[in-house]
C-alpha cells in the first residue's frame, strides 16, 4: 500500500502576520513575491512560519528581511504587528526628514543584503515565471470573494493542496468536502449568474476553465471542483 502524504494544516491569513501586511497592501502571493525578487513558495513559507524548508537559516533570515523591506514594513507597523506597545505617533513631522531617514534605512539593508549575498557567493534560486493576470478594474479584492472547494476526483489529499493555493492567492476559503461524484476529469472553477468575471480570475490563477452555474444568488461565491492532480497546470 502506498503510504500517505502528511498533510501540513492550511494556515489562515489573518492569523499570520506577514499575510496581514500583504493584504493590507491589497497584494498577491506572486505580486508580494516579485517586489521582494523572492519565489512565491518562499514567501508561503516566510507567511506560514514554515523557515525549516529554507536550505540554510542565513537564507531564512534574508528571505524575511527582503519580504520586511519589500512590503514597507517600518519599526511602527513591526511592533503592531509584534502584539508591542505603540507609541503616539509624534504630532510634528519633517516630511523630508522622515523621507531621508527611510531612504537611508532602505540603502543600508539593500548594501547588507548585497555584502551578504557576495561574501557566500549564493546563487539566487531561480523561480518560474507565475502568471498572475491583473484584476479588472472595478473587481471585488479576493479575500471578499467566497470559494467552496469539493474532491471530484476522490483524491482529497490534492483537494486540500488546491484549497491552500487559492487560500494563499488571498481567497476566503469556505468549506472543503466531496463532490456528489469523483467523476470530474479536470479541476474547474464553477461561478454563479453575475459572477463571471470573478470566476474567470480564479480561473486563469489556476489555470483551469471556467464553467457557468445554474443559478445562485450570491455573485461573490465560487465552487471550485477538483479533478485529478495532472489536471491543473503549474
Amino acid at each position: 500500500m502506498q503510504q500517505a502524504r502528511v498533510l501540513e494544516p492550511v494556515p489562515n491569513p489573518g492569523e499570520s502576520p506577514l499575510a496581514r501586511a500583504r493584504l493590507h497592501r491589497q497584494l498577491t502571493v506572486e505580486e508580494a513575491a516579485k517586489r521582494a525578487d523572492l519565489s512565491p513558495e518562499e514567501v508561503q513559507w516566510l507567511e506560514e512560519g514554515r523557515l525549516y524548508r529554507f536550505p540554510t537559516t542565513d537564507r531564512a533570515l534574508l528571505a524575511s528581511l527582503l519580504y520586511a523591506t519589500a512590503l514597507g514594513i517600518d519599526h511602527r507597523e513591526a511592533q503592531e504587528l509584534a502584539g508591542l506597545p505603540v507609541p503616539p505617533k509624534p504630532l510634528v513631522v519633517n516630511p523630508l526628514r522622515r523621507f531621508g531617514a527611510i531612504t537611508a534605512f532602505a540603502a543600508l539593508i539593500l548594501a547588507a543584503v548585497l555584502a551578504v549575498a557576495f561574501a557566500r557567493s549564493e546563487s539566487k534560486p531561480s523561480s518560474s515565471p507565475s502568471a498572475s493576470p491583473a484584476a479588472a478594474s472595478g473587481l471585488p479584492a479576493p479575500w471578499a470573494i467566497k470559494v467552496v472547494v469539493l474532491n471530484g476526483s476522490g483524491d482529497i489529499v490534492f483537494t486540500r493542496s488546491v484549497a491552500s493555493r487559492i487560500q494563499a492567492l488571498s481567497y476566503r476559503v469556505t468549506h472543503v468536502g466531496r463532490a456528489a461524484s469523483f467523476t470530474y476529469p479536470q479541476t474547474q472553477v464553477y461561478f454563479p449568474p453575475g459572477g463571471e468575471a470573478i470566476g474567470v480570475r480564479l480561473a486563469k490563477q489556476l489555470d483551469v476553465p471556467a464553467q457557468p452555474l445554474p443559478g445562485g444568488t450570491d455573485r461573490r461565491r465560487l465552487v471550485v471542483i477538483v479533478g485529478p492532480e495532472k489536471a491543473v497546470g503549474n
